[in-house]
């Protein structure tokens, strides 16, 4: 017993944990606190990836705490297949007044779960059997979302087959591919085309699924003519749309969802991550119109919509209106401005780009090709001076900075020290 005392948490886990169970670090952590979490042996660090953008309200927040601890104490599980309870329903009222009323709501507990129900309740409804998704997109790992994935074949490897009637359409990438918004949006609206033209008739299609802001491809912003495009082609062809908000939304863009930075909203909306700040918990929210025709049986599941998670979730969307969203768009500014003054001195700092407190810093190398040695570098460096963040991109090129809502910016400015210090000696 005394030989485990001494050995780290990672080093632990190699007895009992699968290679699949890899963490991104080998950090091990007994203690979280607003931005920061605290290792096994007592040091510090800036949490600048938030559990993959969860505590969007940062860690362990009392009001959160509370909420939750009172919830506890009157209900931790009776099945939302079985009976009501009010912080479900009080959070469904809150999810259907923030997405303009007339919506209606199912919870489940991972983003993945949102994905798979979103998807069933598009072919429901729509009696269709296709789907188009987006390259680079990313919506989880169960099957059904794993095929609507297209951002690591990797994720794919060894599962083929998928599910079938899956399409990839291109993703708007001008950063890429060099082109012009106005350019970029017509090169991928007529991959869209074609796909219409060469593969599945539209009148085939069940739904389109597109993150508004792409996470894991690597936190890319479409022009608003392309989301605007997309919109216009459901409504013009009876194809139901579908928004991946799983990292976008709760307050991560500056605003409450990403779609509202593009006054585009979705048939369908499937939400995680920030919703309730580190409790299991995913919502579909989607037309009431739609929902009525999800009939019972059509969909189920015995944990979704747990009564403390709910609970947590309002005391999110509480903390969120109260101030947090509008310290997001804030900050977000300010941290995406003095990363583009790092920029200037650094061609290799190829784009800087994002929504809120979600940006992407892409790294190419002196070659103009994805350096994704120098991204891992800048990761491991920045852990070491007290940092914490993750990368993101399909070629692995792009540091992710996930920090709270509620970051000040004297963190902003530690951080900030930190990524100077380490582009300085990386790049």
């Amino acid at each position: 017993m005394a030989l485990i005392k001494q050995m780290s948490l990672y080093e632990r886990s190699l007895a009992v944990l699968p290679p699949v169970a890899k963490r991104a670090t080998t950090l091990g952590i007994t203690k979280a606190k607003g931005s920061y979490v605290t290792s096994e042996d007592g040091k510090e660090y800036l949490d600048f990836a938030c559990g993959i953008g969860v505590t969007n309200v940062g860690h362990n927040h009392p009001v959160v705490i509370e909420r939750a601890k009172k919830q506890m104490d009157d209900i931790i599980h009776v099945g939302h297949g079985v009976v009501y309870y009010p912080s479900y329903i009080e959070l469904a009222e809150n999810l259907n007044r923030l997405n303009g009323g007339n919506r209606k709501v199912y919870f489940s507990n991972s983003g993945a779960e949102a994905v798979e129900g979103a998807i069933k309740l598009a072919k429901k409804v729509t009696k269709r059997s296709g789907i188009i998704s987006f390259k680079r997109s990313f919506h989880g790992r169960t099957v059904g979302a794993m095929t609507v994935t297209a951002s690591n074949a990797g994720y794919r490897q060894d599962y083929e087959g998928l599910m079938p009637s899956v399409y990839y359409a291109e993703y708007p990438y001008a950063a890429r591919t060099g082109l012009s918004d106005e350019a970029e949006t017509k090169r991928c609206l007529d991959s869209l085309q074609e796909i219409f033209q060469m593969l599945i008739a539209p009148n085939q299609v069940a739904a389109i699924i597109m993150e508004p802001v792409q996470g894991e491809g690597g936190y890319i912003v479409p022009p608003k003519s392309f989301v605007e495009s997309i919109r216009k082609i459901c409504d013009e062809y009876g194809i139901v749309l579908i928004f991946d908000e799983i990292q976008a939304g709760f307050g991560r863009t500056g605003k409450m969802f990403a779609w509202q930075h593009f006054d585009v909203q979705p048939d369908i909306l499937t939400l995680a991550k920030g919703i309730a700040n580190g409790f299991p918990l995913s919502a579909i929210v989607a037309h009431a119109d739609l929902m009525d025709q999800w009939t019972v049986g059509s969909h189920g599941g015995t944990y979704g919509g747990n009564p403390v998670s709910c609970a947590a979730a309002l005391a999110v969307i509480e903390l969120l209106e109260g101030g947090l969203i509008e310290n997001a768009a804030k900050m977000g500014d300010y941290f995406k401005s003095q990363l583009v003054k790092l920029q200037h001195n650094y061609p290799q700092i190829a784009d800087v780009r994002g929504l809120g407190l979600m940006i992407g810093m892409e790294i190419l190398n002196v070659d103009g090709k994805p350096d994704a040695n120098a991204v891992n570098l800048i990761q491991e460096k920045a852990l070491e001076k007290g940092l914490l963040i993750l990368t993101c991109g399909t070629d692995k090129n792009v540091v992710r900075f996930i920090p709270p809502t509620s970051v000040s910016k004297e963190e902003i400015d530690q951080a900030l020290a930190v990524i100077r210090e380490v582009i300085a000696e990386v790049l």
